[in-house]
């Protein structure tokens, strides 16, 4: 029993200060960044790096508008993060079934990992113009396709780990029962790869985020915050510019820790 309290206490400590050492490491930047100690310590000036006080006074401000590039990021974002993880959970189960060709196959798909966003969101613009005539219709696909491709390899990889990577007498007591192929897939392969599938969310998701922002430098649709960003800065307009950029770091530590939440709750006894 003493024990069993102890140790709770213990974790009790880490998540604390897991927490707590972050936010006061952030606390400490702001307080510097406003008092302009940071500033001095880098040589900057408050032109092109501009007070916090005067970023959330334009975010303040602008609200609205700002909401509406934080929309279509997000939306652009959490689409591709689905397509993508699906994509990668089906590759997964295809290399599962035929692990001859599985790995090499999976090789493959890692390739594009490899393949810089700034490359291949132009290309996709391209191929998409197409698709539709209203040109936020294809502007959409074609960064979602970009968010998908980023997002595919990390699922995929991750989930073949867990659909092969088995305690081995569980595989082998499923074999004593005489299970079929299917019953181990569904009663044992699945459930085994979905920390797996959480451990590639846990890259897909900030993933997701950076590869919807970049993909709107190149988007044929002026949307987005990613967008805004560059159009800010092109304009010498660097406060608001670092004002869409505290948006963009606030959307992806909400979507990380909606995740964190989510993977609490499923897998209560991973922790």
């Amino acid at each position: 029993m003493w024990l069993e309290t102890k140790k709770k206490i213990r974790i009790t400590k880490q998540s604390v200060t897991t927490i707590l050492y972050p936010v006061l490491f952030g606390v400490l930047v702001a307080v510097l960044w406003q008092t302009q100690v940071l500033h001095k310590m880098i040589g900057a000036d408050t032109f092109t790096l501009p007070l916090p006080g005067r970023i959330f006074a334009i975010i303040s401000d602008n609200a609205p508008e700002i909401m509406l590039n934080v929309r279509a990021t997000v939306i652009v974002a959490l689409g591709g993060l689905v397509l993508g993880s699906l994509l990668g959970y089906l590759l997964a189960i295809l290399a599962t079934m035929f692990p001859k060709w599985g790995v090499g196959g999976l090789t493959v798909v890692s390739a594009f990992n490899a393949i810089p966003i700034i490359a291949i969101a132009p290309i996709l613009n391209n191929l998409t113009k197409d698709f539709s005539k209203d040109p936020n219709t294809r502007s959409m696909l074609a960064k979602m396709l970009v968010v998908m491709i980023m997002c595919t390899v990390s699922m995929s990889i991750n989930a073949y780990r867990g659909f092969t990577e088995l305690k081995p007498f569980s595989l082998d007591l499923m074999t004593s029962y005489a299970a079929s192929k299917t019953t181990v897939f569904f009663k044992l392969r699945v459930p085994n790869s979905i920390p797996y599938m959480f451990t590639a969310l846990r890259v897909s998701v900030p993933g997701s985020v950076i590869s919807a922002l970049v993909s709107e430098y190149f988007a044929e649709y002026i949307i987005g915050v990613g967008r805004q960003i560059r159009e800010n800065i092109v304009l010498a307009q660097y406060a608001t510019a670092w004002a869409y950029i505290t948006v963009a770091c606030a959307i992806g530590i909400i979507l990380y820790v909606v995740l964190l939440i989510v993977e609490g709750i499923l897998l209560k006894g991973r922790r």
